[in-house]
């Protein structure tokens, strides 16, 4: 509880300073210490309401409308296939492909690409960008690997960027809660927990947005990448040796 406790914390801190980053690091951990289905439920309300806070923070600062409906819409029908895969897939297969959505990430991270997407043509792609990035977020509680990296490679400014992906992660929550209740996966206890996680990480935005005005990117980025290494091992080495 201690370390469940203290992840939401850090997520927090990471969410206000760079605008994404709770999934990437509570789903994993609550993964390694419960399961992919609880983690994803317990960050539920986390990732509606704080990125609903946030859409409302850079409103003024949003790639056009037109692309983030298609790359939401897409993202949302993701979402639903993704879910139905939570439901028929092994709990062990849906740990390891947890851990293949951090090696995906870590991978694209690493790969330090210097050129940069231009809008015309993220436009064009942003349609299977969205379905995959919602795939991995209903089966595997985080779509960072498809989303984030997605309007990384297009360089936005900083505000543009938060207020974009916020804008992404708030509709596909918003397909992701029906589609997990339908499939008896959110259930009145675990939203108990989304709503305790959330307040832990509301107190710890704030200090990572005025952290984010003056510490470099790369900061944050090295911390998640080290953390995120460390715990895809654990998820393999206790997937094959339980």
């Amino acid at each position: 509880m201690i370390i469940a406790l203290l992840t939401l914390v850090i997520a927090g801190i990471i969410k206000g300073a760079i605008g994404s980053g709770v999934p990437v690091v509570v789903v994993p951990v609550l993964t390694m210490l419960y399961d992919v289905k609880l983690a994803i439920a317990v960050l539920v309300a986390p990732n509606l309401f704080s990125n609903a806070l946030q859409v409302w923070q850079y409103r003024h600062s949003l790639l056009p409308w037109r692309f983030l409906l298609t790359f939401a819409i897409a993202g949302g029908v993701g979402i639903v296939l993704g879910t139905w895969g939570l439901v028929v897939i092994s709990p062990d297969y849906l740990s390891l492909g947890v851990a293949g959505a951090i090696a995906m990430y870590l991978a694209i991270k690493l790969s330090k690409r210097s050129a940069t997407l231009p809008l015309s043509v993220a436009e064009r792609i942003a349609l299977p960008v969205g379905l995959l990035a919602g795939l991995l977020q209903g089966a595997a509680g985080m779509s960072a690997p498809a989303s984030v990296t997605f309007l990384n490679a297009m360089r936005l400014e900083r505000r543009v960027f938060i207020g974009s992906i916020s804008v992404f992660f708030v509709a596909i929550t918003l397909v992701q809660i029906p589609a997990l209740l339908s499939a008896g996966i959110l259930t009145a206890e675990r939203t108990l927990y989304s709503l305790g996680a959330l307040i832990v990480i509301l107190t710890g935005m704030p200090l990572g947005a005025r952290l984010g005005k003056r510490l470099p990117h790369r900061w944050f980025d090295n911390l998640i990448m080290c953390l995120l290494a460390s715990i895809a091992l654990k998820i393999i080495i206790d997937t094959y040796w339980a």
